[in-house]
């Protein structure tokens, strides 16, 4: 997995390419937690992420939780595998996302 960030003053775009999994989620989170001090409006850039797993869905959420306190967060560009598990697990009606 490899990420890389964009700011745009309050505004923070995150890309993330390859799999979020039990082993990445923790690398993750943790850059999640590194990059959002002032920041209001998250958005993660899904196009170059190919699975995500239940420890994936678990920072997901609780960065979505995190987030709507302070202005939201959206993900951007989910391809069909990755929207499949959110059709699955019930994330589709939790998470704001757009398919791409």
């Amino acid at each position: 997995m490899n990420m890389k960030k964009k700011q745009d003053g309050s505004n923070l775009t995150v890309f993330v390419s390859g799999r979020i999994d039990t082993v990445t989620a923790p690398e993750f989170e943790q850059y999640l937690k590194e990059s959002l001090d002032g920041i209001q409006s998250l958005t993660i850039d899904f196009k170059d992420v190919n699975y995500v797993s239940s420890a994936g869905l678990r920072v997901l959420l609780s960065y979505h939780k995190k987030m709507m306190k302070e202005g939201g967060m959206k993900l951007v560009h989910v391809n069909e595998a990755v929207n499949d598990v959110f059709e699955v697990t019930g994330f589709d009606e939790i998470l704001d996302y757009e398919k791409g």
